[in-house]
């Protein structure tokens, strides 16, 4: 069998196991233990197959997979190109260490229906493997779909009447976009060009009379707007609403699945469907850029409201999604790389700060931000985590947050945005503003009086969240491969599979 042939295979591999996890999750399920083996047994075997696909894609190849065509030139078909290695890469390699963390705290606050949480995570992790190597729109909108409807039963794993309304709001506000405006979305693509498939510079970027500014810019705002797991405002209520998740969900919602999918569309759409040089210059799409930066703005304004720890996580995750797409709306080659970067380092980032959260409710049973006077003395290893985390959202240095930051800030200064620039600026002080205070007082304040004694969080906890830690730190030193994937997104394939 060829090279190629040996990708493809790795590809569909790529593809089936989380499946083939989510079996043997379910048939292991009377046995906790067998079933907790199966669980890390296969993440970690999918992180491998992902992980050895990267020098492959890096080499240039573009190995594809057709399942099925379903309907004349509409073709259920999976392909390997930069952008969406990067994502594989960081959703596999995240799952793992989520598994450890999530052992630690569905065992040590004694959770229902475990069986049924490693089961749908895994169905989860099968979705997000079919968004990363979706060759069309339509295999992409397959998944997405996928996606939403395997995390619902994750929002309202609880069974409480608020885990019921939260994952109303989440099913209603996603599916509603989805289905409203991202489908006709697509419609409309494929009755203008032909064909839905992922194409380097831009799909309709090859039609042969170029569409006028107006319909690109309503085209636009329904693929955006219909992408709805990127949370831009006003169509981000489904994320705070999904709070009451247990927190290894909120980490999959926030850092390895569904946001990342979100914006990972955002930045594919905008590169391989319509084109970076379509949409240069074209005044009905500067819309997006002024959106994203109020979403940028606003959310981080909210979170500074916020007591809750998991809301204002929820807020600030709103807020860094928005770098992303206004990495994107700033159509400059340095933005686009660092929007692509911004998904590693805010997946490394956000789920370190969810784990430490997860912890602190675990071992003190905290839950608000102003409880957490003394605590990083109890809980060194998680509150030092948190403050990793913490910087990397800021986008200080040593943490992966600040070299995507730097790409954007890049971006913005490169076509001359003063309000991208701003944006930045402002929000990168407006992130300094919420978190600081969690881990000043977390550090450097007294524990109340009345404050009940206890340490960390049980291990598989702690080791996770410490691992993730230091990936945040390790991708600000070695960023070679996913800076090199970022930059390939923006150049044609070498060889075709």
């Amino acid at each position: 069998m060829s090279t190629l042939g040996d990708e493809t295979l790795r590809l569909a591999l790529a593809l089936l196991l989380p499946l083939i996890g989510a079996l043997g999750i379910w048939l292991a399920g009377r046995r906790p233990d067998v079933r907790e083996t199966v669980t890390l047994s296969i993440a970690s075997l999918l992180f491998l197959v992902v992980a050895s696909l990267v020098p492959a894609v890096l080499g240039g190849a573009r190995p594809e997979l057709i399942v099925a065509e379903p309907f004349p030139g509409i073709q259920l078909a999976f392909r390997l190109e930069p952008l969406g290695m990067l994502f594989a890469a960081v959703a596999a390699l995240l799952w793992p260490i989520n598994s450890i963390y999530s052992i630690g705290y569905m065992r040590g606050n004694a959770e229902q229906h475990q069986t049924r949480f490693y089961v749908f995570f895994a169905v989860a992790l099968f979705a997000t493997m079919g968004i990363a190597f979706a060759a069309n729109l339509v295999t992409l909108f397959l998944f997405y779909e996928i996606l939403t409807l395997s995390t619902y039963p994750l929002v309202t794993h609880k069974g409480s009447d608020a885990a019921r309304d939260g994952g109303r709001v989440y099913l209603g506000i996603l599916i509603g976009t989805s289905i409203g405006l991202l489908l006709p979305a697509i419609i409309w693509t494929w009755s203008l060009a032909g064909s839905t498939e992922f194409v380097p510079g831009g799909l309709l970027a090859s039609l042969p009379e170029p569409l006028s500014p107006t319909l690109l810019g309503v085209l636009l705002l329904m693929f955006m707007y219909g992408i709805g797991k990127a949370a831009l405002m006003p169509v981000h209520r489904w994320l705070p609403a999904a709070m009451v998740a247990p927190t290894p969900v909120s980490a999959l919602l926030h850092a390895v699945a569904v946001v990342k999918a979100g914006v990972f569309t955002v930045v594919k759409v905008i590169v391989y469907t319509f084109g970076v040089e379509t949409l240069q210059g074209v005044p009905a799409a500067q819309w997006l850029l002024y959106i994203a930066g109020f979403t940028v703005v606003v959310a981080s304004l909210i979170a500074l409201r916020q007591d809750n720890l998991k809301r204002r996580l929820a807020y600030s995750t709103i807020s860094q999604l928005s770098y992303v797409v206004l990495g994107a709306a700033l159509l400059a080659p340095l933005s686009l790389v660092g929007a692509a970067l911004h998904i590693a380092a805010h997946a490394c980032g956000k789920i370190t700060l969810f784990f430490a959260a997860g912890a602190i409710y675990t071992a003190a049973h905290k839950t608000e931000v102003s409880q957490l006077r003394g605590i990083g003395w109890r809980m060194p290893w998680t509150m030092g985590a948190f403050t990793v985390g913490a910087v990397s959202m800021i986008g200080l240095p040593p943490a992966a947050g600040f070299i995507s930051k730097w790409y954007l800030l890049g971006g913005a200064l490169e076509t001359g945005q003063l309000v991208a620039i701003g944006v930045i600026v402002l929000s990168t002080l407006l992130n300094a503003a919420y978190f600081a205070p969690i881990v000043f007082n977390a550090f450097a304040r007294p524990a109340a009086e009345d404050a009940a004694d206890h340490g960390e969080a049980p291990r598989p906890i702690v080791i996770a969240l410490t691992a993730t830690a230091a990936l945040t730190l390790a991708l600000f030193l070695f960023h070679q491969v996913p800076l090199a994937l970022a930059g390939q997104m923006l150049a044609g394939p070498a060889q075709n599979g």
